[in-house]
């Protein structure tokens, strides 16, 4: 029986883990364990974090299984790794911490607010421009600074935050357009100078 349930698609084995067999959900953590552990852990940088994230992701997965309130047959994974974000999130709120800004791509958000002091003089502003920022993004409708924070805080593509928020690209797309017009109004309404 254990080695057929291996083969099986996610929701097979969602349906008979919720009939109850204890196996299937086994097989289904062990199937989607590195995936969703490196996801945490990407977000978090800090392995016993991680491990807890982990761990209470499955315990809210097994309880929502048990209470018969799952309804997302075929999408276990996005749903799993929706519930882990979740979790990732409600941990920075509760440490009160924002995860430090870093920009590994060609998304730049100075680019975007239109910052044109020379490199250098950049350099040397930029942490205090982050500051800024960070106090700017807070002040976002939730779903762009959702949207936001996990671009660029958390270097997540836009398909990763659509399927782990379970919105299409485009909505995604939309909300980090939304939160980047409105962080440019919020710089003009604090008078904050991005240049030296």
């Amino acid at each position: 029986m254990s080695v057929s349930l291996t083969k099986e698609k996610d929701s097979v084995l969602v349906k008979a883990y919720i009939d109850g067999c204890e196996r299937s959900l086994a097989v289904l953590i062990e199937r989607h364990k590195l995936k969703i552990y490196n996801f945490i852990n990407s977000k978090v940088a800090d392995r016993d974090i991680s491990e807890d994230i982990f761990q209470d992701t499955f315990i809210k997965v097994i309880k929502t299984l048990r209470k018969g309130s799952y309804h997302e047959e075929g999408k276990f994974l996005p749903w799993v790794m929706r519930i882990s974000h979740n979790l990732i999130i409600d941990h920075f709120r509760k440490s009160n911490r924002i995860p430090i800004f870093e920009s590994k791509d060609e998304f730049d958000i100075f680019q975007i607010i239109g910052d044109d002091a020379p490199n250098i003089e950049s350099n040397m502003i930029d942490k205090q421009v982050v500051e800024d920022l960070k106090k700017l993004i807070v002040e976002l409708p939730e779903d762009q600074r959702e949207v936001l924070t996990m671009r660029l805080y958390k270097d997540m593509s836009f398909k990763e935050i659509a399927e782990v928020t379970g919105v299409s690209i485009n909505t995604a797309l939309g909300r980090m357009r939304y939160a980047v017009i409105n962080i440019r109004k919020l710089i003009e309404e604090h008078q904050i100078v991005l240049s030296a």
